[in-house]
């Protein structure tokens, strides 16, 4: 048998890392995705394990911090969405125009090409500066600036309905 095969054999830990998940688990399927994202881990950082360690120790903590790490992103994941659901409660419904309006309006974001529909991303809901836009996406300012004046052409065009007849309209709104 090769001495690093045997230092480094995990499918002889299986059985020790799924009964210790399941126990930090408490279920089977959860703590069979638990040892699969360590054992992931486990193989990433293979070159931190030091010979002559104990590798079920070492494997026992990945599945230990593995498991904290999914604790403590369903709890901030429940934190997010117990703030957004008092957010939503508070909001008022939006008038059903404005509805069909922002329907439209991001129907033709969508369909924009996608380096333009990035670019204009950025510049416009993220509010980067056009350096900061470029570097992002490893581009000249200059062809960054093209896209998003051809983006921007692009929803104009949808707006008045040159480019995209057969969007809607609102019936009886201002644009009658």
């Amino acid at each position: 048998m090769d001495s690093k095969k045997g230092a480094f054999d995990v499918i002889g830990q299986l059985a020790a890392l799924r009964r210790y998940a399941r126990s930090l688990a408490r279920n089977s399927p959860d703590a069979e995705d638990l040892v699969h994202d360590a054992l992931v881990r486990a193989y990433e950082r293979r070159s931190t394990f030091r010979s002559g360690a104990s590798l079920r120790n070492w494997l026992f903590a990945i599945v230990r911090n593995t498991h904290i790490d999914r604790v403590r992103s369903a709890i901030s994941r429940g934190q997010r969405d117990d703030q957004t659901a008092q957010e939503a409660a508070l909001s008022y419904p939006a008038h059903q125009e404005h509805s069909v309006r922002l329907a439209q309006v991001r129907e033709a974001f969508m369909m924009l090409p996608e380096e333009q529909r990035e670019a204009l991303h950025l510049v416009a809901v993220e509010d980067l500066s056009y350096q900061e836009a470029a570097d992002i996406l490893a581009i000249p300012v200059g062809t960054l600036m093209s896209r998003v004046s051809r983006a921007r052409a692009s929803l104009r065009d949808f707006e008045s309905g040159t480019k995209w007849p057969n969007h809607l309209r609102l019936v009886g709104g201002d644009h009658d």
